[in-house]
């Protein structure tokens, strides 16, 4: 019998095998995983279709792409009220999203698992 899902996750992250590694951990903890590692507007396209429950972007590499995904996506009507949690990035670039991005939340890849707790069943 197939284990309940805790969710469904988008996670946006600009180095391959870190995405993956992310995405693996996440999906060992109960979570339902989709991913997008090189394109942003693909992973739009995607992210709309899966229909996540929850938005990972990681902001510590290519936090320009982070951003313009979520401030995108924020845009539609669809995706107003889905948390959107940004993962790790330097002061500036949470201070570039806060700029661009509505109710952005911040969180460190060390307490992502805590920070996604408080939206599983």
């Amino acid at each position: 019998m197939k284990a309940l899902s805790k969710g469904k996750i988008f996670l946006f992250h600009w180095e391959k095998a870190a995405a993956t590694a992310r995405a693996a951990e996440l999906a060992s903890e109960g979570w339902e995983v989709a991913m997008e590692c090189e394109e942003g507007s693909r992973g739009c396209k995607n992210l709309k279709a899966f229909s996540p429950d929850i938005v990972v972007l990681d902001i510590a590499r290519k936090g320009v792409h982070s951003r313009e995904c979520a401030r995108a996506l924020r845009n539609a009507k669809s995706f107003r009220e889905t948390p959107f949690i940004f993962v790790d990035g330097s002061d500036e670039d949470i201070a570039k999203v806060k700029a661009k991005v509505t109710v952005p939340l911040f969180t460190t890849s060390g307490a992502l698992k805590k920070s996604l707790s408080k939206y599983a069943p």
